[in-house]
């Protein structure tokens, strides 16, 4: 969220105790089922016979869910922000309304709520650590909403406070949140989401615990050292406990504001976004796996991307890591063969799909590989090729018996490869993908292509 959302930002606690947010989790599903119910009685006297996912995906329903999602926040929010991100045209028009609305909901702790959570990590007297404190967040997230702050010695610092009851609430939080997306009718009955469940579970225990992501942000800004086209805020470690997270603070505009930009430079920045997603996956063995925009920030006097929230950093198995690699060499050398039999091997697709629908996944890698194969850079402003896989994928997306999940070290790193390219098509970036990936799977740096 921006500062000028802040601006328009509402003061609303967040429910910090577990039996709190379990009554918000009641009062959603009490509002869902009042709108249902008003919502069935109407279509039976129009003479219909409607769904039960019909009556819960309601624009009423919808905009329940996001008001109560974005109050509780924490993993609760955060996974809403992440399957709208991730799940794109799969999911019903409605439910996207829902999500999206997620991503820019403006709540922020009231100041007796901060004042509470502050006292807790550096006592009573904090005040005194600063000279000024900055009461108004400039930025607010899913777990946790940022603060300027000024120390004596007139430097300034980002400080990001956790919500309270974030890290108590995860387990319950996904928890409720997998029943929804189960009770909507969005997902078959036969998918196996336990090991998924878990993952994410224990992904957002490690968002949650601030120390650990000061350790990654130190560790990224001495990876990226010297390298101009990155910046890495430097930890102010003093003032970083579990909840609350202390760094310089780095100035820079909304990564979106690169789409006013010149063509040089929207491609200039994105080359570089690219470049560090094949750093981290076949250099650096450590991924920030979270692509929401508001992780990046763009200078326009030096080109360079801040780069902030490292809590999603997570290491990349070698395994997970050999696959994108097989999976790109079958890509350079064009084997479309190859490339489905290795999206299979490695995951990306089941085996059930593949059989079932060969033809069209055939059409789709014939698409795709034409695209990215024209001469020049890769444009992604250019979406001629997306109706075709949109319009391939449909019989797929309807057989919910082949449904599956892939490997979660996987997802976590596709979700970071989605993201970019999302971000990349905003932007109407031209990039030498070919290129750049072809240095780095044999391990070219890729700094001089920046």
């Amino acid at each position: 969220m921006q500062d000028d959302d802040l601006s328009k930002a509402r003061h609303r606690a967040v429910p910090s105790g577990r039996l709190a947010r379990l009554g918000g989790f009641g009062r959603l599903a009490g509002g869902v089922a009042g709108g249902m119910l008003a919502e069935g009685a109407r279509r039976l006297a129009a003479g219909e016979r409607p769904k039960v996912g019909d009556l819960i995906l309601t624009p009423g329903n919808a905009a329940r869910v996001a008001d109560r999602l974005s109050h509780l926040r924490g993993a609760a929010m955060k996974l809403g922000q992440m399957i709208s991100m991730d799940a794109g045209d799969v999911l019903p028009p409605e439910l996207q309304t829902i999500l999206a609305q997620l991503r820019n909901q403006a709540y922020r702790m009231p100041p007796q709520q901060l004042d509470r959570v502050l006292r807790e990590e550096w006592g009573a007297d904090w005040r005194r650590r600063f000279r000024h404190f900055e009461a108004s967040p400039v930025a607010a997230a899913s777990i946790g909403q940022v603060h300027r702050a000024t120390l004596p010695d007139g430097r300034v610092l980002a400080i990001k406070v956790q919500y309270p009851g974030v890290a108590d609430s995860i387990g319950a939080d996904v928890d409720n949140v997998a029943t929804l997306l189960r009770v909507s009718g969005l997902l078959p009955a036969t998918l196996d989401l336990k090991p998924l469940l878990a993952e994410a579970k224990r992904q957002l225990a490690e968002e949650a615990d601030y120390v650990r992501e000061g350790a990654e942000l130190r560790a990224y800004r001495e990876r990226l050292a010297g390298d101009a086209r990155y910046v890495v805020p430097a930890l102010e470690e003093a003032l970083t406990t579990k909840r609350v997270l202390a760094m310089e603070f780095v100035a820079g505009r909304p990564i979106e504001a690169l789409a006013e930009a010149s063509q040089a430079e929207r491609d200039a920045a994105m080359t570089s976004l690219i470049s560090l997603v094949l750093c981290e996956l076949f250099a650096f063995g450590v991924m920030q796996t979270d692509p929401n925009f508001a992780n990046y920030r763009w200078q326009p006097d030096t080109g360079a991307l801040v780069l902030l929230d490292f809590g999603a950093a997570r290491r990349v198995p070698a395994e997970t890591a050999a696959g994108y690699r097989r999976l790109i060499e079958a890509g350079l050398a064009r084997d479309r063969d190859a490339i489905r039999e290795t999206a299979v091997a490695v995951g990306f697709l089941g085996e059930a799909a593949a059989a079932a629908h060969r033809p069209a996944i055939d059409r789709i890698i014939a698409a795709i590989d034409a695209a990215l194969n024209r001469p020049g850079a890769f444009d992604f402003g250019d979406r001629a090729f997306v109706p075709v896989v949109r319009e391939e994928a449909k019989a797929m997306i309807a057989d919910r018996a082949t449904w599956h999940v892939p490997h979660v070290e996987t997802l976590f790193v596709q979700r970071k490869v989605s993201g970019t390219a999302l971000l990349a098509a905003r932007l109407k970036a031209r990039v030498d993908v070919r290129g750049l990936a072809a240095a780095a799977v044999v391990g070219e740096d890729l700094s001089a292509r920046g």
